[in-house]
């Protein structure tokens, strides 16, 4: 089954210096971020091993994931960095 991959820095490469900022100084974000990244590794996985799972399951874990991603560009686009 071909996968798409859903890595933040793919979804917003514009904004790489700032994911990476906020990533690091931003606990909230920090937050959102490590649990976007451990849900797409898991819904990956689930795609990528074919494991049987509900439509439903699969479902509410890829609208948690848009949600975090939303919280997270929102954070993202208001972010000025220093300097």
């Amino acid at each position: 089954m071909q996968v798409e991959h859903h890595d933040l820095h793919l979804e917003f490469p514009e904004y790489l210096d700032s994911i990476r900022a906020l990533k690091v100084g931003n606990e909230e974000f920090g937050r959102l971020y490590d649990e976007y990244h451990e849900l797409t590794r898991e819904v990956e996985r689930l795609e990528e091993e074919d494991l049987p799972v509900d439509d439903f399951t699969i479902e509410n874990m890829k609208k948690q994931r848009v949600w975090l991603k939303d919280q997270m560009y929102r954070m993202l686009r208001a972010f000025s960095p220093p300097g």
